[in-house]
């Protein structure tokens, strides 16, 4: 049985379910914990807001008052921490160093929604998660507790019910367990709510943003990974399996010519021995690439040379890098240079290409420049719009500068991890 994610989705679920989860205990602790942090903000609030006032014709005054941002940021980191135990995952707003926040306290604006809210924690919240846990949850306690406290000696007056016999304590525990359930249930709505309104004035739009977009990124690299899985499998089974049966075909073939005669069944012989020798070698170059050999072993400048070396335009290299790469950047950076010299081979008509490779600030830089007569671009369906694809997926940037006439630059840009 898998765990829900979070308190909206347990409240969905089966009710049984839901009693026997962790989750209305979660729910009790966060009410129960929203008392002392919102009476120890409310007592450092008062106490910053009357030191501050008697001393306001002083400088320290002055600056007591200009602290209560910082005041309501640490309230409000508090209840972001708070509301993993009903949301499940904390929001990236919170992943600034408390250092960084002092230090860029003069330059930051007031974050009026953490003031706000911690206003509203301090006067309103508190008051509401007493009263309903007292009415959810210590009226339905009383009533199992009943034959305990009878037998002790403790009967129960409240108000219109009084409870101070054994047979009626014994009575009391069946409703009490109803109420109890139902507590259970109301207790955690109240608590889903009031962590969704924390949720909804502490973490702004543009930080839920900048949450879907670091998902779509990872998911974007996922997807790289996957397709490499998959070319890695299909690069396997060509060389193990396809290849060297062909590799057998022209062995017997060429066995097969020594021991026919002279004659038109040698022909047809030589014949299919050469097709399959030409489908062998196509085979192969399809096979280098997909993934050629050199890149998984040396890396990619020694690939960059090997496809600058096979082309039909005089290639000048200059990668220097101060080592290896993850493999998907790896892998990105060598077929922007493929495909690039490619296209220089087949549209742009140059005498000369120059492939220029660096790290610098952390980030991959790759260009292919060339003196051909230009007129490139990122068409949809195209090879470079392939390779922006790929070079985006990696949180990196793609372009390509080609007027008419030329030169044309083909720049990727990818952080190194």
């Amino acid at each position: 049985m898998t765990t829900p994610p979070d308190v909206w989705t347990a409240l969905r679920g089966r009710r049984w379910r839901f009693l026997a989860s962790a989750w209305p205990w979660r729910a009790l602790a966060y009410l129960v914990s929203t008392v002392p942090v919102a009476l120890g903000a409310a007592a450092v609030l008062v106490l910053t807001v009357g030191v501050g006032l008697l001393t306001a014709v002083l400088v320290v005054g002055v600056l007591l008052l200009a602290g209560l941002p910082l005041i309501a940021s640490v309230v409000a980191a508090v209840e972001r921490s708070r509301m993993q135990l009903l949301l499940g995952r904390r929001p990236p707003s919170d992943s600034v160093p408390w250092r960084t926040r002092l230090r860029a306290l003069r330059s930051m604006p007031v974050a009026w929604p953490e003031v706000g809210y911690t206003v509203l924690l301090t006067v309103v919240l508190w008051v509401v998660d007493v009263v309903a846990l007292n009415l959810l949850v210590t009226f339905p306690g009383v009533l199992l507790a009943a034959p305990v406290l009878v037998r002790a000696g403790a009967p129960i007056d409240m108000g219109p019910l009084q409870i101070d016999t054994a047979t009626e304590a014994w009575l009391a525990v069946g409703p009490g367990l109803l109420l109890l359930a139902a507590g259970l249930h109301g207790v955690t709505l109240l608590a889903a709510a009031q962590a969704s309104l924390t949720r909804l004035l502490l973490d702004p739009p543009h930080a839920r943003l900048a949450e879907a977009l670091a998902e779509l990124r990872r998911s974007r690299v996922g997807l790289v990974d996957a397709f490499e899985t998959e070319r890695r499998r299909i690069e396997r089974d060509l060389h193990d399996g396809a290849q060297q049966r062909l590799v057998a075909l022209t062995m017997t073939l060429g066995r097969a010519e020594l021991e026919i005669p002279e004659g038109a069944g040698l022909d047809l012989v030589r014949e299919a021995q050469g097709q399959a020798e030409t489908a062998l070698e196509e085979l192969r170059s399809t096979v280098r690439g997909i993934h050629p050999r050199v890149l998984v072993d040396h890396g990619v400048e020694a690939a960059v040379h090997e496809v600058a070396d096979a082309a039909e335009v005089p290639v000048t290299v200059d990668v220097s890098l101060p080592g290896r790469l993850p493999g998907p950047l790896e892998a990105a950076a060598y077929f922007v240079v493929s495909e690039a010299l490619t296209n220089v081979v087949r549209h742009a008509r140059a005498r000369s290409v120059r492939v220029h490779g660096r790290v610098a600030g952390g980030r991959l830089v790759l260009t292919v420049l060339d003196d051909g007569v230009g007129g490139a671009n990122v068409r949809s369906g195209g090879g470079l719009a392939g390779l922006a694809l790929r070079v985006e997926a990696l949180d990196g940037e793609f372009a390509v500068t080609s007027p008419a006439g030329g030169p044309t630059e083909v720049r990727a840009t990818c952080p190194v991890p």
